[in-house]
């Protein structure tokens, strides 16, 4: 039987993000009291998070299917051969080999990642100024 082999193309941004968070985490009271940047280390947070989610998940996929190849692989010896190879075990051997989707998850995880801290950025933003502008109307009522 064949070891499974972690794919480095995802563990590397899996370890990454984590050390990002840590340092987040750790670093949290000096990166978050400052009033300006407090939004943007709170997205960069949550970016780290919303990666880390997806990469972990491909990585879950990526094992488990393999793992599930694995348990066709009747005397153990790595090969698929005679009584081993069913549909069964060619659908799984299509889930592990046939999956560019997976493969290319941190790329368009970055992507995704992006796009929703992006996007919580820019609406947390515009509430921030939309608030700012009450309170100073509500400030020129006053003294009038």
């Amino acid at each position: 039987m064949k070891e499974i082999s972690l794919p480095y193309y995802l563990i590397i941004p899996i370890i990454f993000s984590v050390l990002m968070l840590v340092v987040i985490i750790f670093k949290r009271e000096s990166l978050f009291k400052t009033g300006k940047l407090k939004l943007f280390w709170i997205c960069l947070t949550l970016f780290f998070a919303f990666y880390l989610f997806i990469l972990s998940g491909a990585t879950y996929l990526d094992i488990s299917n393999k793992i599930t190849l694995q348990t066709f692989d009747l005397n153990r010896d790595g090969f698929f051969s005679g009584k081993e190879i069913t549909t069964e075990q060619s659908a799984a051997m299509r889930k592990v080999t046939s999956d560019i989707g997976r493969n290319i998850l941190f790329i368009t995880g970055l992507i995704f990642s992006g796009i929703i801290a992006g996007l919580v950025f820019g609406i947390s933003r515009i509430t921030q100024y939309i608030m700012s502008i009450k309170i100073n109307s509500k400030s020129d009522y006053i003294r009038k």
